[in-house]
């Protein structure tokens, strides 16, 4: 009995339920309504008696004419695009017509993009290159170790007036253009360590720090008076070369000569001193290595009168 009262009421709720009437909820106003819904001029909820909030649209209705007149504009092109997200070269110019982050390499690869670009420093260690890659402009630092670049052309360096240092350790590099190096103003710092030199070219008289160690410099690779104009020269290091001598004049500002490893068999006692100046003192010269030489210092004792410390090699 119990049973068939519940279904009874349920059934009776159920009926109840039914037949209430759903409001329409769509309001629409007469002076509009023979207009199809598309040209209305906003196709949500509207009420005469209502100003209109964009804030309480419902969602999936049409935008407010203000806001679609911003979407319905042309859609950025790829080259608006481009204006807006390209970075800046390190010498803060576009990169418009040069790759998308630098200069482009001869691989069609822009060269910030395949080296590394820190404000005016260029990194492109380990990159596998075979050549110089163009730089921009105001690079101050170029650093291309472990690669396999093999020629070092005129004008690679050309119009970069304000590099300063020039790293191209552990390359393959043979050949190397007279004037490669000569015409750059600032340069300071020159690193052609473990390559395959046989000729040292032109050197700016700019130069504070030269490193040709480990090359095939021989006893011809080196130009008379080669380091006699670098007034500013303080280290030198000509390390495992195959020397036989030692090039001079060395200019009164160098402070470091390594010169182990080589060739070198004799010495004179004008050197690094003056022989019939007995007064003459060199005091910057305080670090020289002639290790791993066929040559006994202690056959030449004047050689050394002038320096603050001695040579370190042979003495036997």
């Amino acid at each position: 009995m119990q049973t068939f009262v519940n279904v009874f009421l349920g059934f009776f709720i159920f009926e109840s339920v039914g037949t209430v009437p759903i409001p329409d909820t769509i309001i629409y106003d007469s002076e509009f309504y023979d207009i199809p819904l598309e040209e209305l001029p906003h196709s949500f909820i509207y009420d005469e008696n209502k100003q209109f909030d964009p804030v309480e649209a419902e969602v999936g209705t049409a935008l407010p004419s203000i806001i679609q007149e911003r979407y319905s504009s042309a859609p950025l092109t790829e080259e608006t695009e481009d204006e807006v997200s390209t970075p800046k070269l390190i010498d803060g110019s576009s990169a418009q017509g040069s790759g998308v982050l630098g200069p482009q390499t001869q691989d069609g690869l822009p060269t910030c993009l395949l080296c590394t670009c820190l404000g005016t420093t260029v990194y492109c260690d380990d990159r596998e290159l075979d050549a110089v890659p163009p730089l921009p402009k105001k690079t101050t630092y170029f650093y291309s170790r472990y690669n396999r670049i093999r020629k070092i052309s005129r004008n690679d360096f050309a119009n970069l007036n304000n590099l300063k240092r020039i790293d191209l350790t552990a390359n393959f590099i043979s050949e190397i253009h007279k004037d490669a190096f000569r015409r750059l103003p600032q340069l300071q710092e020159l690193v052609l360590c473990d390559n395959r030199i046989r000729q040292l070219p032109e050197l700016p008289s700019t130069l504070t720090f030269l490193d040709v160690s480990k090359n095939r410099l021989g006893r011809k690779g080196i130009r008379n008076e080669a380091f006699k104009d670098l007034d500013e020269l303080q280290h030198l290091y000509i390390t495992d070369n195959n020397l036989d001598h030692i090039p001079l004049p060395l200019p009164e500002s160098l402070q470091a000569l390594h010169l182990q490893n080589n060739n070198i068999q004799e010495m004179h006692e004008d050197t690094f001193c003056k022989m019939r100046d007995f007064t003459y003192v060199r005091r910057a010269l305080e670090d020289i290595r002639l290790d791993g030489n066929p040559i006994n210092l202690s056959k030449t004792p004047y050689a050394y009168m002038c320096l603050p410390r001695l040579p370190v090699g042979n003495l036997i």
